[in-house]
């Protein structure tokens, strides 16, 4: 198989190939002694860092200015993320009394918007890939300003004295500032005058591309690898928070329908829009639960739950979306996702047949 091909491959069964890392890492999570597996742990930032630079050149950065001036778009993505699921949240899993650690974990996860798979999940399903892609650093941003604020209301003042910021900064750094500023270098490069240079920085950006799916799944068998012998340890605390997560995204579809209506978003916008308002931020929080002290050795745990439990919901998600907001005249998807030209991801996100399931 050449490797066009097997990059095509991948592209049509991406969910397939996620499953798997997340049963690979379930297996080799379980077979390992503890200590090996929690050894693992220390390649999480490795391939987690990879996955967003990768993530984040899909980005077209020229285009955010562009971006910010599809007012409505970008209104209604803020509003469902740091208006509604706030508001959620605080309505139905506040007043629950969960432990602290597992709240803490809850949060983190629940708080933050999604900026890699939603992406590929929203593409399979028809949405416009594009206005995420776009908006992607905006809401990078945003939950980074409001996300300390959002614990610090919800869980109390007693964690300022807990937690210490400096693994908080380190992983900001390393996964979300390196990244971010390695991929804007590496466009920039691209367009340089220098042919060299623009030749390295191109093919930067189609290995890059083409390694997205396997390293998503990659990444998710390194997670759930060195987090099992913590899950099997913690399932008492973790199972309560599992209906709280399935039920976030039942709730979220209609209403993330509801805030698109009220903006007057399209059909592949509103699809979007219940995207990002349902896929949640976990691999990128994940490290700032690690960072936390011992006495919330659970919250990675509860952080880890939320991401198995989103992926099953995807697949129920891209399936029976469509459905749900259907185009109102029968025909093409008006809103194709671009292709690497025009910023979108070279995986094709708006090969949404059925077969990739």
């Amino acid at each position: 198989m050449s490797a066009g091909s097997l990059v095509a491959w991948w592209e049509r069964h991406q969910i397939p190939v996620y499953l798997g890392g997340l049963a690979a890492g379930a297996v080799a999570g379980v077979l390992l002694p503890s200590p090996a597996a929690s050894a693992v742990e220390v390649g999480i930032y490795p391939v987690l860092g990879l996955l967003l630079y990768a993530t984040f050149l899909q980005v077209p950065f020229a285009a955010i200015g562009h971006s910010l001036r599809d007012v409505r778009f970008v209104a209604a993505a803020l509003v469902l993320s740091f208006v509604v699921v706030p508001a959620l949240v605080a309505a139905v899993v506040l007043p629950l009394g969960l432990e602290q650690a597992v709240l803490l974990g809850a949060l983190l996860v629940l708080l933050t918007p999604c900026i890699d798979y939603v992406i590929v999940f929203c593409g399979l399903a028809g949405g416009d890939a594009r206005r995420l892609l776009a908006i992607s650093p905006l809401l990078m941003l945003a939950q980074i300003v409001v996300l300390p604020l959002f614990v610090l209301v919800a869980v109390g003042p007693q964690l300022v004295g807990v937690i210490e910021p400096g693994p908080f900064l380190e992983a900001f750094g390393l996964l979300i500032a390196a990244p971010l500023a390695l991929a804007w270098a590496t466009g920039r490069l691209r367009e340089s005058s220098r042919p060299r240079a623009a030749l390295l920085a191109a093919a930067l950006e189609r290995a890059a591309t083409a390694a997205m799916v396997p390293l998503m799944a990659l990444t998710l068998a390194v997670v759930v690898t060195s987090q099992v012998p913590t899950l099997a340890g913690q399932l008492g605390a973790v199972v309560p928070v599992l209906p709280i997560y399935a039920g976030f995204l039942l709730i979220m579809v209609p209403a993330g329908i509801a805030v698109a209506r009220m903006f007057g978003l399209d059909v592949t916008a509103t699809r979007a829009l219940v995207f990002s308002g349902a896929t949640r931020n976990s691999l990128v929080v994940l490290p700032l639960a690690l960072a936390l002290p011992p006495m919330f050795a659970v919250t990675p745990a509860v952080v880890i739950a939320q991401t198995l439990v989103e992926l099953l919901g995807m697949i129920i998600y891209v399936r029976f979306l469509p459905r749900l907001i259907p185009h109102r005249n029968p025909g093409p998807n008006p809103s194709p996702a671009p292709g690497p030209a025009a910023g979108a991801p070279a995986h094709r996100p708006d090969s949404h047949s059925e077969e990739a399931l």
